[in-house]
This record gives C-alpha cells, sequence and structure tokens, in this order.
C-alpha cells in the first residue's frame, strides 16, 4: 500500500502547477507540469514492474 501513498503524494504536487497552468495561464507551470507527468510516467512504469516482478515470483512457487 506504500506505492499508492506514494503516487497520491507525487499527484499532490503535482497540482498547484497545473491550476497556475489551466487557470491562470502561466506557461512555466505548465512545463513544470509536463516534466512531472514524465515522472509520473517512469513512477508508474517502476509500479508496473514491480507487480510483474511479484506475480512472476508467485507464480514460480
Amino acid at each position: 500500500m506504500n506505492r499508492i501513498e506514494e503516487l497520491r503524494a507525487y499527484i499532490t504536487t503535482m497540482e498547484e502547477d497545473f491550476m497556475k497552468f489551466y487557470e491562470k495561464g502561466n506557461n512555466a507551470a505548465g512545463t513544470r507540469a509536463r516534466k512531472a507527468l514524465q515522472g509520473l510516467k517512469k513512477l508508474a512504469s517502476d509500479i508496473r514492474n514491480e507487480i510483474q516482478s511479484k506475480k512472476q515470483e508467485g507464480k514460480a512457487q
């Protein structure tokens, strides 16, 4: 369950930049939001790989 909290925290940190970009038109915030989304993509990929590894361990036992 720690990974879920990690995802929630990551998304919460991105929220401010999204608001600044979409509501105020701050282009720098848009750049930060895109960078954060790239980090989210990496985090999601890491979690997917972890899940797959755990599934494979379960089959091997």
